[in-house]
């Protein structure tokens, strides 16, 4: 197993972290206790030493099993963590009753790592405005958490923003080959790691995306290294920053568990030919984008309410990635019934606005039509 220093908190974590939001499920979408217990004492024999749940993983199912789990190593032996969950956070009294619900799931005495979940500019602004911050600060002066930082989603300027807002012990940002321009991005690893805090990689694999690609698109890996899983290059690529403390992989099966185990077995930097084989992947994805929305939001508002720019970033997830876990959470949860692109009227305001001139109308029709016939409604 790969350990990596985080110097500002003299510590040394595997560099493969255990993520518990997949967990594997019995017939009725229960959390298998049985075959977590076996992925638990794989990953802990074999010398992971980092388990990351959170308040709403399986439910609030999550946090109660791994409790369990991590229950029977010594106290020493591993780092937990989990999250404050901000997005339904809107009092300070409310986050206090949620951290100690967690420690009473969890059966701990002490968090190692705490993190304030998903934070964005909204959620942000209101851990300042609440206290939440000073909050966590005085958790850490009792013991109770022994480490405070925040995972991200939104863009890179509300990143730096709060990156800078104080001394994080840590941040946790999705980074993966296929996201060097998302969210926090490579310029958010490059400057959390510019201030020497460490990096923390969730979405290494994008959500089981980059460990699942079509035949065609992947045969370069193959060619490359003969043998190695799609996903060992994701990880290895994440591997490769050196300001990258820990790399959060959610698996969900054994064999998936055996699969990872190996590659963080030792370092194994990608060479030349991987790297280019990494790049020539990236290209046929890239060939396989729906429509060339850059997100720019010129189009936006939509009169009729559409998210615009967020239907075809689903849309072109199906495109490059097929029918996945990730895309269909994306269609049925994150893109509300009121912003869907059925709800367009045809007015054409959002083409006039186009810089790029795409056929917004008619593209909206048809991603309609296929996310429809991917993932029907219940």
């Amino acid at each position: 197993m790969i350990y990596r220093k985080m110097e500002r908190l003299g510590i040394a974590p595997s560099l493969l972290g255990f993520g518990c939001m997949r967990l594997p499920l019995t017939p009725e979408k229960t959390i298998d206790e049985a075959e977590t217990m076996r992925m638990f004492d794989l990953a802990y024999h074999a010398g992971v030493t980092y388990y990351d749940t959170a308040y709403p993983y399986h439910n609030g199912e999550s946090e109660l099993v791994v409790g369990k789990m991590l229950k029977r190593y010594p106290r020493d032996s591993y780092y937990l963590a989990t999250k404050l969950p901000m997005y339904m956070i809107t009092s300070l009294e409310q986050a206090k009753e949620i951290f100690e619900e967690q420690r009473k799931k969890l059966q701990m005495e002490c968090i190692d790592f705490y993190l304030l979940h998903t934070l964005n500019k909204n959620s942000f602004d209101l851990a300042v405005r609440e206290g939440i911050i000073d909050y966590c600060e005085q958790l850490k002066k009792e013991g109770k958490i022994r480490f405070l930082g925040f995972s991200f989603h939104d863009e890179y300027e509300q990143f730096e923003r709060i990156l800078t807002y104080r001394d994080w012990d840590f941040c946790q940002i999705q980074y993966n080959y296929r996201d060097e321009a998302f969210q926090a991005g490579t310029k958010g690893y490059e400057l959390a790691k510019s201030r020497n805090i460490p990096v923390i990689v969730m979405e290494p694999v994008r959500g089981g995306q980059l460990a699942n690609l079509a035949q065609d698109v992947s045969a370069p890996l193959r060619e490359a290294t003969p043998g190695a899983s799609d996903a060992s290059f994701a990880l290895r690529w994440a591997a490769d920053h050196d300001g990258v403390n820990v790399i959060l992989s959610g698996m969900s099966t054994y064999e998936q568990m055996e699969d990872n185990l190996k590659t963080f077995e030792s370092e194994k930097p990608l060479n030349e030919k991987e790297q280019e084989a990494i790049a020539e992947v990236s290209r046929r994805l890239d060939k396989l984008v729906r429509i060339g929305c850059t997100a720019c939001r010129y189009c936006m508002p939509c009169p009729a309410g559409v998210d615009i720019p967020g239907n075809f970033s689903v849309w072109n997830n199906l495109g490059m990635y097929g029918k996945s876990h990730s895309v269909e959470f994306a269609w049925k949860m994150q893109i509300k019934d009121e912003n869907r692109a059925d709800q367009c009227v045809q007015c054409h305001q959002c083409e006039e606005k186009c810089p790029q001139h795409l056929p917004i109308v008619d593209a909206l029709q048809q991603l309609q039509q296929e996310l429809d016939a991917a993932y029907p409604r219940t």
